[in-house]
């Protein structure tokens, strides 16, 4: 039987007009490779002479276009790329050309390649529905968008708003597209086509009639210092994709259509060179991965499904929980001991339900649904009903202990019980139960609202079945997870921790604060350590470092700043001071911090090299957690601290940079530092063994 290899299906409407209807062959996904793009070409060629009007559909339930072939972006090199883009742009050209009247009718995601070919037609519809997002992403992949987006977009909805998008890498839901000028209208998704066939009707051959025919040159004069200045407060310079779009954006915008395609393919051909653009689609690849996770075994441990979720903890992170678990369609029970806690708790959900619907992320329609899906219980109540309860009490081991005691008893067998620990032991949490083996952890990042990652460990006798649902379960509600095994500070906290603790004894040693923070900062982390541990809270940070000082005695301990500092009230945000005053102003460096330094105390070393410092550490900390299988591959390490630590995206994870470094230039840099400041700089026995047989962490790149 022969296997069907076209992707666009052609049909006629009731109205005549034709209809292509995107459907990639064995894919959940319609991209754009070669074949593709030439199949919409050989088709384009003379449509307009036998059809009066066309229409662009999908035939994936919750994807339009999702974008160009990252394989290929990632393969093709030299001539074969820039063919690659003229090949798209001539493409998108003709659709451009066509005399007749031509709509994208978009439902689900139109990402890309797939926004650029809705930017080339006539009009624009979409439905409201959550999958539908459009939008160009390419700087987030380290390129610009080069098949007509940087050229049209500006031209449709002005360069300052088109800057906003191209350079943030935006995506919109349908509203905010309407709103942005993306798209023209909206329609429901059953009345999609009908919307595209009456617009064709009405307008039949009449000309393009474009929203803005010429441009503002003071308008793009303003516009562009203002969007450079913003965009080096946030990237200091480090992504290179983002200085070379706001120049194609600008000068394409004054010049001819043709010759802004020309500065799109220059500039995509030079960013592809660049090792910013490959890390970038690495991480691109780690996202994808992460969707398709599965843990060893997997036709062997099934995942069992989960609707109904009890929530043990109304607090910060019990209430983030139950907020983002109902937002997903699953039933909440919130629980806590007293009913002031429950009130507290459902506070707080409601105020993340309002600020979601403040930033138009839903509807108010679905906010008080979501609200509707948790139900607050103060004390004990039965839990047949639940597949799976989440632990999100405070980090103390016996108050957990005794938590989990109780669930044993009472939960259903077939229920997960999970616990959302940032440190403490899986394996001694479920040691005594009658049934450890249904015991796991599931640690969400705070804030859960924006935080994408999740750890799901196991611990020592935890079920595959029990990971298995986990996993799929942290999949299920949006975010991504990284398979991490029982061990003290896990993942992410186990590499940030010695960062954390040397940004505050740098500080006691009479380091700015200014310039402790500046220093990651500018080495692409989103917030300097200092600034970090007043987010997490001096207490808690003082307690993270106690447990992972007492797990690992010779490379690791609390700094003691941290203590006199709690011990005089300041615990960061939470308190409205640490090394920040935090109030209704922006976040200022606070000069009392000082008071608690070491003793003559004295700053001995400049900005870079105390970067250098805390950037050694967290790779030789990430070393250490591949070299005792802590996680099973360099992909979940780096991963996990892009998406739960924001590591420094560009420079694609602790290992790849490492990589980069070199192992030996590591090794050397940790001697160095373990001459000058002691033992907690020694070198992994990983990294000595790399040097030696002068191995990498990744084979490719």
């Amino acid at each position: 039987m022969k296997t069907n290899t076209e992707s666009i299906r052609t049909a006629v409407s009731g109205t005549g007009a034709l209809v292509w209807t995107f459907d990639r062959p064995e894919s959940a996904a319609n991209i754009f490779d070669e074949a593709t793009l030439l199949e919409l070409r050989e088709k384009l060629n003379g449509v307009d002479r036998y059809a009066h009007g066309l229409v662009f559909m999908s035939a994936k339930p919750a994807i339009f276009i999702a974008g160009a072939d990252i394989k290929a972006l990632e393969s093709l090199r030299g001539d074969a790329l820039q063919r690659f883009i003229e090949l798209g742009q001539e493409v998108f050209n003709a659709i451009a050309a066509l005399e007749m009247p031509t709509v994208a009718a978009i439902h689900g995601a139109c990402m890309g390649g797939g926004c650029e070919l809705a930017l080339a037609c006539r009009r624009r519809i979409a439905t409201p529905d959550r999958v539908t997002k459009i939008g160009l992403p390419e700087t987030q992949l380290g390129i610009l968008p080069a098949w007509g987006g940087s050229t049209r977009l500006p031209r449709l909805i002005g360069v300052p708003k088109a800057l906003d998008i191209i350079l943030g890498g935006k995506t919109l839901g349908a509203k905010s597209a309407l709103r942005k000028g993306m798209i023209d209208d909206i329609a429901p998704k059953e009345l999609l086509l009908e919307a595209a066939e009456e617009w064709i009707g009405a307008h039949g051959r009449e000309p393009v009639k474009g929203r803005r025919t010429t441009f503002d040159r003071v308008e793009t004069a303003i516009a562009k210092p203002i969007a450079r200045r913003q965009m080096m407060e946030k990237s200091r310079g480090h992504y290179p994709a983002l200085e070379k779009a706001l120049e194609v954006v600008t000068r394409g915008a004054l010049a001819s259509v043709e010759e802004s395609l020309i500065l799109e393919r220059e500039a995509v051909l030079e960013l592809a060179a660049t090792p910013e653009c490959r890390n970038l689609i690495g991480v691109f690849q780690l996202t994808e991965r992460a969707k398709k996770l599965r843990v060893p075994d997997a036709e062997t441990h099934k995942a069992a499904t989960i609707s109904r979720v009890a929530v043990i903890g109304a607090g910060v992170m019990g209430a983030a929980i139950a907020q983002w678990l109902s937002a997903r369609g699953l039933r909440v029970l919130m629980r806590d001991i007293d009913a002031d806690r429950v009130e507290a708790g459902m506070n707080r959900i409601a105020g993340l339900y309002a600020n979601a619907v403040k930033g138009r992320i839903m509807s108010a329609t679905e906010a008080r649904d979501g609200m509707d899906r948790v139900s607050p219980v103060v004390g004990e109540t039965p839990l047949e009903m639940v597949d799976m309860v989440i632990e999100a009490a405070v980090e103390k081991m016996e108050l957990k202990k005794d938590i989990f005691a109780r669930l044993d008893a009472v939960a259903p067998g077939r229920a997960l019980l999970a616990t959302n620990t940032s440190a403490l032991s899986i394996t001694e949490l479920a040691a005594g139960l009658n049934m450890p083996a249904r015991v796991a952890g599931i640690h969400f990042f705070n804030p859960v609202h924006r935080m994408p990652l999740v750890e799901v460990i196991s611990g020592e006798r935890t079920s595959g079945e029990a990971t298995a649902t986990a996993l799929r379960f942290a999949q299920k509600i949006g975010k991504m997870p990284v398979l991490v095994r029982d061990s003290p500070g896990f993942l992410v906290n186990r590499i940030l921790l010695p960062y954390m603790v040397e940004a505050g004894e740098l500080f006691a040693n009479g380091a700015s604060i200014e310039e402790v923070d500046a220093a990651m900062l500018d080495f692409g982390m989103p917030m300097g350590p200092l600034r970090l541990i007043d987010e997490v809270g001096l207490d808690v940070a003082e307690d993270v470092a106690a447990t992972l000082a007492a797990a690992f005695p010779g490379h690791m301990h609390v700094p003691e700043v941290l203590g006199r500092m709690k011990r005089a009230g300041l615990l960061g945000k939470k308190s409205g001071s640490g090394f920040y005053t935090h109030g209704k102003r922006k976040a200022a460096p606070n000069p009392g911090a000082a008071a608690h330094r070491n003793p003559g105390a004295a700053p001995t070393l400049d900005r870079t090299t105390m970067q250098r410092r805390m950037a050694l550490l967290m790779i030789n900390e990430a070393a250490r957690c591949l070299e005792e299988n802590v996680v099973g591959a360099p992909e979940d390490v780096d991963f996990g601290m892009i998406m739960g630590a924001g590591f420094a995206p560009f420079r694609g994870g602790p290992l790849r940079y490492a990589d980069t470094l070199g192992a030996a230039a590591i090794v050397e840099g940790l001697r160095m530092e373990e001459e000058r400041s002691g033992a907690h700089f020694a070198p992994c026995a990983l990294l000595l063994e790399m040097t030696k047989n002068e191995r990498r962490f990744y084979a490719n790149r």
